[in-house]
Parts: structure tokens; C-alpha cells; sequence
């Protein structure tokens, strides 16, 4: 377990919840390794609370799939899968065509302006080395189109999707070589969605995740 461990405190939060975005963080950073165990006592002990919001945050972990219960061991990091990766990103990949498909007929003027905010903000972020930040500005990108299609419904299963998806995401993003690519992409996405031009978009938007997908599945290749 990482010596770096610390309760990153917030006044407004609930303690399980401090712990799990604590021990969230630590995963998806990979200061907490897949496979390795979640032991309460430990993890109590690092972080100085009591086992009750170790074990809370564990289940609510475990509802992410970033952490599994092995019988007779007790919950560790999950792995990532090749076809964990696949299933999810199957998904993104058709409410994402979805979205900038019914994006492109309701977009407004004010939410394109957004958008190119959001897009700047990627693109700086990017510059910082910070990964937390990029895929929070990334995500910001990708949230203004999933508002600007006008589907609640759509948005609240994009919302249910977020942390499964948040993973992969992040595994994809510690590889600085894809930001120029990731960053012409938002660029023509942008672009695109400006233009009301829905078959070119829903194209680039297909490309976009695609890419995304080959290169975390050969993070987990090289990771078994």
C-alpha cells in the first residue's frame, strides 16, 4: 500500500465520502495498484479514522467497479478487463453518437461559446501534467454536449455511465502523446457541432472513442 496515503479533508462532505474519493483518487492514479487488497484495519490506521467509513466507501467503490469482494479475502482493487473496457466503452460510444447527433439540431449560440470555453480549458490543462485536472476538463468538454443535446433522459444514463467510464478515461489520459490528437479532435468536434454538419460530427465522435479503446486495451495487455 502507498506511504502517500492521506485523508484529503473536506468540511462539507460526510466522512465516507472523504474516504472514498480519497481511496478513488489513489486508484485512478494507480497509488493503489490493481489487485492489491483493501484491508480495513489498514486503511483505518493510514488515514485515521475508524473502520465504519472505510467500509462504507469500499461498497460505494465497489458501485463504481473500481474495487471487488473476493470471498474468503475480502475486497481488493479490481482489475481492468478487456472486456470490461469493451462493454463500457460500447456503450459510450453509442450514447456519445447520440448525443452530438441530437446536440447538433438543439445547440445554441451560448452553449457552442461554452463549449469552446471548455475546450480552451482542456487544452491548458493538458500543459499542467495535472491528470486529475485534464480529465475533469475533459469531461467538462464532453458534459456541455451531452446538456446542449436537450435529453434529460439521456443525460441522466451519461450520468450513470460517468465513473464507470471515468477509468478508462483516466488510463487514456496519462498518455501524453495523445493530446495533440485528443485536442484536434475537440477542435473539429467543436467545429462541427457549429455547423449543424451531424453525419461529420457523429463520425469523428465514433473515431474519437475508438481510439480511446485501442489504446486502454493495450494498457491492459501490457498490464497482465
Amino acid at each position: 500500500m502507498t506511504d502517500n496515503l492521506k485523508l484529503n479533508v473536506d468540511a462539507y462532505l460526510p466522512l465516507r465520502d472523504v474516504v472514498f474519493h480519497t481511496l478513488r483518487e489513489a486508484i485512478l492514479k494507480g497509488e493503489l495498484k490493481p489487485g492489491e487488497r483493501l484491508m480495513e484495519l489498514q486503511l483505518a490506521s493510514k488515514l485515521g479514522v475508524s473502520r465504519t467509513p472505510i467500509r462504507e466507501a469500499i461498497r460505494m467503490l465497489e458501485q463504481e467497479g473500481l474495487a471487488v469482494t473476493i470471498p474468503r479475502r475480502g475486497a481488493e482493487v479490481a482489475r481492468m478487463t478487456e472486456k470490461d473496457m469493451k462493454d463500457v466503452l460500447q456503450i459510450r460510444e453509442v450514447l456519445d453518437e447520440l448525443a452530438v447527433r441530437l446536440a447538433c439540431d438543439n445547440i445554441t449560440k451560448e452553449e457552442i461559446k461554452e463549449l469552446e470555453k471548455q475546450m480552451l480549458q482542456f487544452e491548458n490543462s493538458t500543459k499542467q501534467g495535472d491528470i486529475k485536472k485534464i480529465a475533469e476538463a475533459d469531461v467538462a468538454f464532453h458534459d456541455t454536449i451531452y446538456h446542449a443535446a436537450g435529453n434529460a433522459k439521456l443525460v441522466t444514463m451519461l450520468d450513470n455511465m460517468r465513473e464507470q467510464i471515468y477509468r478508462y478515461r483516466v488510463e487514456y489520459l496519462k498518455d501524453e502523446n495523445a493530446y495533440p490528437t485528443l485536442i484536434q479532435e475537440h477542435r473539429k468536434i467543436l467545429e462541427l457541432l457549429d455547423k449543424h454538419e451531424k453525419e461529420k460530427v457523429i463520425e469523428v465522435m465514433k473515431v474519437h472513442v475508438e481510439k480511446q479503446a485501442k489504446v486502454v486495451k493495450q494498457i491492459i495487455r501490457d498490464q497482465e
